[in-house]
């Protein structure tokens, strides 16, 4: 589907960007063109070592900000495939900023769907998180704003030939600011600090988050919110994996976190559909309804009532493999082998 497309995704130097890049270009060595589009030059030039345009031609750097409208549509020019990944998503920072958050996970994804539907663009597909649902932080509530804004956006596309969809995954194993990098380097102290030591957070690794973003982009119909089926796991758990002869020490929860995270509430029930490898909520107004999906792909009604979250999730990683998968290089080499002693 990629080979001879062009594609950019915002926020391309984060986690999931190079981790998206990369699999691109192993996989469709005739894409068209692939474009990162950030803000920070300093990381776009590194990215650029990595991923240099003299050996891989399709490549281009883009430096601009989703809150730019203008930039946004000529970025967007001539492009078949998009990826909006950029936000800002530390929940502190989001509270004590609140504005800020806004204007790039909000605005800032208005301004991608404007531009893409004015430039054309034929596939959308946004990063969301489990923070959205139900969500008690800014951060969340600008999360759910924004995937409402691309649900929406099938409905005023008109004759374009445009899909609109949204991927909601849990925290990514490893991904920048979050729990895992801060524990190893917290272990050297001899402490680590737990919030509460009830907290379940779900779990998916970068390259499933691609590989959910590359199933979105091949088969979603449009108007879908996908949630993958991943485990969950205990923070007390991760600190064990990492730091086994650490104290553990019961700090609180900080301002705008859940004990445990959502990912499909009870209210989401009736319009979310079982897909196999993912759920799908479906949007509760648009152009096709519940019925018309499940008879087009096949999936199957989730119970009335149904719901998904960390802490009541069936699954959980024990603490031998959140330890194999923290120190494994095949995971992204988030510690080493000589680390996990």
């Amino acid at each position: 589907m990629l080979d001879n497309q062009s594609i950019l995704i915002t926020g391309g130097t984060g986690s999931f960007g190079k981790a998206f890049v990369k699999t691109v270009l192993e996989r469709h060595p005739g894409v068209r063109r692939l474009v990162v589009f950030s803000r920070d030059e300093l990381k776009q030039y590194e990215m650029a070592q990595q991923f240099p345009e003299r050996q891989y031609p399709c490549m281009r750097y883009f430096i601009g900000d989703v809150r730019d409208a203008q930039r946004m549509q000529r970025a967007l020019e001539g492009v078949d495939i998009v990826v909006h990944a950029a936000a800002l998503k530390q929940v502190p920072a989001a509270e004590y900023n609140p504005f800020e958050c806004i204007k790039t996970n909000v605005l800032g994804a208005q301004n991608v769907i404007d531009a893409c539907l004015d430039q054309g663009v034929k596939r959308v597909v946004a990063l969301s998180t489990d923070k959205a649902a139900a969500p008690i932080n800014l951060y969340g509530a600008t999360k759910l704003c924004s995937d409402k804004l691309f649900v929406a956006a099938n409905n005023i596309k008109g004759r374009r030939d445009a899909r609109f969809s949204v991927v909601r995954y849990g925290n990514v194993m490893g991904s920048r600011g979050s729990v895992i990098p801060f524990f190893l380097a917290q272990r050297a102290t001899g402490t680590l600090p737990i919030t509460d030591p009830a907290m379940t957070r779900f779990n998916i690794s970068l390259q499933e988050g691609v590989e959910m973003v590359l199933w979105a982009l091949a088969n979603a119909h449009g108007g879908e919110i996908l949630v993958p089926k991943i485990p969950s796991y205990r923070i007390t758990d991760v600190a064990s994996a990492i730091g086994p002869n650490c104290r553990q020490a019961i700090v609180g929860v900080r301002p705008g976190e859940k004990i445990h995270e959502e990912m499909i509430t009870a209210s989401d029930s009736l319009n979310t559909v079982d897909l196999g490898a993912y759920y799908a909520i479906l949007p509760s107004a648009g152009s096709y309804s519940v019925d018309d999906y499940v008879a087009r792909t096949g999936a199957r009604r989730v119970p009335e009532g149904f719901s998904y979250d960390s802490g009541a999730n069936p699954d959980f990683l024990s603490v031998e493999q959140l330890r194999e998968l923290i120190f494994s290089p095949a995971c992204g080499q988030i510690g080493t082998p000589a680390l996990a002693a």
